[in-house]
């Protein structure tokens, strides 16, 4: 189980965003995109144009989160514009299968988000639908949260689901991933991390993700 490591640009600092993008680029495995848009979660972040703009200068590929409503509308074009990898939520979508088969089709990975209330059993079904399922250890839409130790039976769970199908889905956790949390996420079973200010947050972004995932690769290895 390869550990990934993709800092969250929500806790970056927006006016210095290709500085802080390039701070990252030669210890990160992916860049994560927030997208809020004040509907679906209580803040309001960037759009399809930051994320175009990104993709011009990341030198990392882009993990691009919706926390949106009507992902079924917009979740294509971040695919179609060239984002390598797409999350809309569960508790959003109308048409997920669609959606997801959409995103696939533009050439991006294709996953699936579910909020810490959101029993993982009901979506097991979906599984060969997706590239990743997304476990969310905090309320979605601010970042600086508290990590929700309520949600690691879930991430067992889940990743005990992804097992039981034999499916190529990488288990991302998002929300309070810090040095303190990150280790009890990989020993649940989770192999992609999302970290906001535990990476943006210390004064070097690069060698925080080194010890991240210098950490995770540790508690698998027991």
């Amino acid at each position: 189980m390869a550990i990934q490591i993709s800092p969250s640009i929500l806790s970056a600092d927006f006016a210095r965003l290709a500085d802080e993008v390039e701070a990252v680029a030669g210890a990160a495995d992916w860049l994560h995109v927030d997208v809020m848009d004040n509907h679906f979660v209580p803040n309001l972040t960037l759009g399809l144009p930051v994320v175009e703009s990104l993709l011009k200068v990341a030198p990392l590929p882009l993990d691009c989160h919706l926390m949106i409503e009507d992902p079924d509308r917009w979740a294509p074009a971040y695919a179609e514009v060239g984002a390598q990898s797409v999350t809309i939520h569960a508790e959003a979508a109308k048409a997920p299968v669609r959606t997801l088969r959409a995103i696939r089709a533009a050439g991006a990975r294709a996953g699936l988000a579910l909020n810490p209330a959101t029993p993982v059993d009901g979506y097991a079904d979906l599984l060969g639908e997706i590239d990743m399922l997304l476990v969310m250890t905090v309320e979605p839409g601010f970042g600086g949260q508290k990590f929700l130790d309520l949600v690691l039976p879930k991430i067992r769970r889940a990743r005990e689901l992804i097992r039981n199908a034999d499916a190529s889905v990488w288990l991302q956790v998002d929300g309070g991933v810090s040095a303190e949390t990150i280790e009890r996420c990989a020993e649940a079973g989770a192999d992609v991390f999302v970290a906001g200010s535990a990476v943006y947050g210390e004064k070097d972004p690069a060698a925080a993700v080194e010890h991240l995932r210098a950490l995770a690769e540790r508690a698998t290895a027991r």
